[in-house]
């Protein structure tokens, strides 16, 4: 069964910053897209960042410049580095992980910001 472990969310003042982490139990992490998603309350689910195979990395027009998405192939994570966070950076970050029909979400975690 495949498993997507988030960890590293919580509480952060405005302008601080969280580093975020998403363990996946797959054989070929290093084939999956991984996508940071997230929903903020009575919002849609909206993309984040995204690193593919290549790491070619892809942005959120919000988040462009204050978010860095990686990822370790070794350790099959991906990671989130969220710098100058704002309140509107409140929601609840999910994790994913696509290759063609394979489809997989870590469990959700909650970031609040505080102003």
């Amino acid at each position: 069964q495949v498993q997507l472990v988030e960890a590293g969310g919580g509480l952060v003042q405005a302008g601080g910053s969280l580093r975020r982490s998403c363990a996946a139990s797959l054989f070929t992490f290093s084939s999956y897209a991984m996508t940071w998603y997230r929903q903020a309350p009575g919002k849609q689910r909206d993309l984040v960042a995204t690193i593919p195979p290549g790491h070619r990395t892809n942005y959120a027009d919000s988040v462009e410049g204050l978010f860095t998405i990686s990822r370790d192939n070794t350790k099959n994570t991906v990671y989130q580095q969220m710098n100058n966070q704002k309140p509107e950076d409140t929601a609840v970050y999910y994790c994913n992980a696509r290759l063609r029909v394979n489809d997989f979400w870590g469990q959700g975690t909650q970031v609040t910001v505080s102003s």
